[in-house]
């Protein structure tokens, strides 16, 4: 799961596929693609969202995605069509490229639909974001499981 800064949107999706997948069979992880926030928590309003949807998404540290992530997973889900950009610019082989989807097509195929990011907005924009990343997210764990 990839954003920007690894603080808003992709950590509620990690937090969110982890929680419809067996662990014993899946790693799901996330990263931004700038460097902003590497080692911090989580923003607290994507804490909060978590937590009235029983999810606990405050040990997660914020991290930069690497070329290195290729290898490490086979999906890699980036929110929006700029972070879908510079995921590519990183990927040297055409292996590496089939592995990187929009997140919102696993909802309406090749729409290629952003995920908003709530950092500027208030609380709803993080409710809305979590209400989008779920139903992704239950949707490709329904296909992989």
């Amino acid at each position: 799961m990839v954003c920007l800064g690894n603080i808003c949107r992709s950590p509620l999706a990690e937090g969110i596929l982890t929680s419809k997948l067996d662990p014993t069979k899946f790693l799901v992880d996330s990263a931004g693609t700038a460097g902003y926030h590497v080692g911090e928590l989580p923003d607290r309003r994507s804490i909060t969202t978590a937590k009235l949807h029983g999810l606990d998404i405050s040990y997660q540290r914020s991290r930069k995605f690497v070329s290195n992530d290729f290898q490490a997973f086979d999906f890699i889900f980036a929110m929006d069509q700029s972070n879908y950009d510079n995921i590519l610019a990183l990927a040297e082989t055409a292996e590496d490229r089939e592995k990187v989807h929009m997140i919102l097509n696993q909802i309406s195929p090749n729409s290629n639909t952003e995920v908003p990011d709530p950092y500027y907005g208030g609380d709803q924009g993080f409710e809305n974001v979590y209400q989008m990343l779920d139903e992704a997210c239950t949707i490709f764990a329904q296909k992989i499981s």
